[in-house]
C-alpha cells in the first residue's frame, strides 16, 4: 500500500512540475535571468508549494502518526557546517547552469530528451561519488 501512495504521490508531483512549467530549464533560467527577459513564474510556483506546507504542516504533525506510515521521519539537526554550504552551493550551481534540479529533471525523462537523460546520469554520479567521499554509501536492504 504505502509503494502504491508513494506511486501515486510521485505522478501527482510530476503532473504539477509539468503543468507548471517547471520540466523546462528555459523557464527556470529565465527566473534567473533578472538583467535581462526576466520571468516571475517560479516564483510563484514556489511561494503555492511554501503557502500549502505552511498550513498542512499545523494540522499533519498534530496528528500521531502519519496516515501511510509509521512515524515521522523530522530532521533533528539545526546546524549549519560545511557539508550544508557546499550542497546547497552545488545545488545552486547545478541548478543555474542546466535549468533544472532533481525532481523536475526525473520528470523530464518522460519526454525522452537525450540532454535531460545526461543531466540525470551525472546527477546520479555526483550524489554516488558525495555518497563515497563522505563515506555515506551504503546498500539499502
Amino acid at each position: 500500500m504505502f509503494n502504491i501512495i508513494s506511486l501515486i504521490s510521485g505522478l501527482l508531483f510530476g503532473f504539477g512540475l509539468a503543468l507548471s512549467g517547471m520540466v523546462s530549464p528555459g523557464k527556470v533560467i529565465g527566473f534567473l535571468d533578472l538583467t535581462g527577459n526576466w520571468d516571475p513564474s517560479l516564483a510563484f510556483v514556489m511561494g503555492g508549494g511554501v503557502l500549502v506546507s505552511v498550513i498542512s504542516f499545523r494540522y499533519i504533525l498534530k496528528r500521531p502518526t502519519p496516515v501511510f506510515g509509521r512515524e515521522f521521519k523530522l530532521p533533528t539537526r539545526n546546524d549549519i557546517d560545511k557539508h550544508l554550504i557546499s550542497g546547497a552551493v552545488l545545488f545552486g550551481l547545478g541548478w543555474g547552469l542546466g535549468g533544472l534540479c532533481p525532481g523536475p529533471a526525473l520528470s523530464s525523462l518522460a519526454y525522452g530528451n537525450p540532454k535531460i537523460f545526461v543531466f540525470v546520469g551525472a546527477m546520479v554520479a555526483g550524489i554516488v561519488i558525495a555518497k563515497i567521499l563522505t563515506g555515506t554509501f551504503r546498500k539499502e536492504a
